[in-house]
């Protein structure tokens, strides 16, 4: 029905435009210079009459020649004007390229559209949606056939700490915080398939005292290595989360990203659309959710919905430096099976490691800063301030990213 009501449409539309150039072919045959030109001729007729019945003089009728004679001579020019436009056959042009539009129009339809599809009604919609939601792979499926993602290579002092890491963790299954500095390392390394292993089983081990951010990970983690598709496994985190915290962010906006992946944007857009109300525009959901709410938004049933502006983060005088991967020497302190000569050089290979991507690939403010903010952990407070000098240069004639230097610098003690 869709695509006779469209053609149908066309054919209006063609029968208009192509209605006056077909009137105006019809007309070229008599020009209005021929029908000027008979005029003229009947009246020199008229004024040899008027001589011969005495009506006017030989001189009147000289006069009436000569300026009848002047009209002949214009109309006759004209005539010759509009036979030349005739035979230029404009008209006929237009309509062709108009035949060519609407027949590549149509074919073009019948390459890439849909012509013998049938209606779909709103109930037959909702029924393909959870038709495409109780066919979703399978968490060991979407594994296999996600791509690995692109990760710069790690430093090897680094690799060789982290293979300690694992020994350690290894040894001792029953180490909550083991385990979640395993799940971390893993996941900078791009080992989401074991991060999200180690993630499972730290919640397993803290049970009923697991928290929401707890959940709320795992379930990312869970994303992550199927290659970003919601699984029945990481559906079960996302609910485990909101029974926890049913306003936890993270796991509200996975709630809405499920929705819209098994083709149900009417129950995705309410939950994004509150929480791009929400905010804070810096977390890291807010991106992704602002890039889309409005086709969501239409899709969903709300054509005149409008975004919320974005609203201004952080603490006037002192932003706030968001949670980014950095070094963490007490975090690092707390895995066991290492020297504290050992856990001093993973801090510093991850410190090495992030300077180095800056100094190579660039940055974030937010990365610069947590570089400037991390160098003093490690006694380096001097090199610190060359890199505050460094990220000045970088962001000059940026405000909103020196602010965000600055408040790094003034948290490490730097004038």
């Amino acid at each position: 029905m869709f695509w006779i009501i469209c053609a149908a449409l066309a054919g209006v539309v063609a029968v208009a435009i192509a209605a006056p150039l077909l009137r105006r072919q019809g007309e070229a045959a008599e020009p209005a210079a021929a029908y000027d030109l008979r005029i003229y001729r009947d009246q020199l007729r008229e004024v040899e009459r008027d001589l011969e019945r005495g009506v006017i003089d030989a001189a009147d009728a000289e006069r009436l020649r000569v300026e009848i004679g002047r009209k002949v001579l214009a109309a006759d020019r004209a005539l010759e004007r509009a036979g030349t436009t005739r035979r230029s056959a404009g008209g006929w042009a237009a309509l062709a390229l108009l035949a060519v539009l609407l027949g590549g129009a149509f074919l073009t339809y019948q390459r890439l559209g849909q012509p013998d599809r049938p209606d779909a009604p709103i109930a037959q919609r909702i029924a393909q949606a959870q038709e495409l939601y109780d066919t979703r792979p399978s968490q060991a499926e979407a594994e296999a056939q996600a791509p690995r993602p692109a990760r710069p290579e790690p430093d090897a002092d680094y690799v060789a700490l982290i293979e300690r890491l694992r020994e350690a963790v290894m040894k001792n299954p029953n180490d909550p915080r083991g385990l979640e500095l395993l799940a971390e390392h893993e996941e900078r390394l791009g080992n989401l398939v074991a991060a999200k292993d180690a993630q499972r089983r730290l919640v397993a081990l803290r049970g009923d005292k697991a928290s929401a951010e707890d959940l709320a990970r795992l379930a990312g983690l869970t994303i992550e290595a199927a290659g970003g598709i919601i699984t029945r496994e990481a559906e079960d985190a996302v609910a485990q989360a909101l029974a926890r915290d049913a306003r936890n962010p993270q796991a509200r906006f996975m709630a809405g990203l499920l929705h819209l992946q098994n083709g149900r944007p009417d129950q995705a857009f309410p939950v994004w659309a509150r929480l791009l109300a929400e905010g804070p525009e810096d977390a890291p959901w807010i991106a992704p959710i602002r890039g889309s709410i409005q086709d969501l938004a239409w899709f969903a049933g709300h054509p005149d919905y409008t975004p919320p502006e974005p609203a201004a983060s952080g603490t006037p005088g002192m932003p706030s430096l968001p949670a980014m991967p950095g070094p963490d020497a007490d975090a690092m302190a707390a895995a066991e099976e290492m020297t504290a000569e050992e856990r001093q050089q993973m801090v510093e290979g991850m410190v090495k490691g992030l300077e180095t991507r800056l100094a190579t690939q660039g940055g974030t403010p937010e990365e610069w800063a947590r570089l400037i903010s991390s160098l003093p952990v490690i006694g380096q407070k001097d090199h610190a301030g060359d890199i505050l000098g460094e990220a000045r240069k970088q962001f000059a004639g940026d405000a909103a990213a020196l602010e965000v230097i600055e408040a790094a610098a003034k948290q490490a003690g730097l004038e």
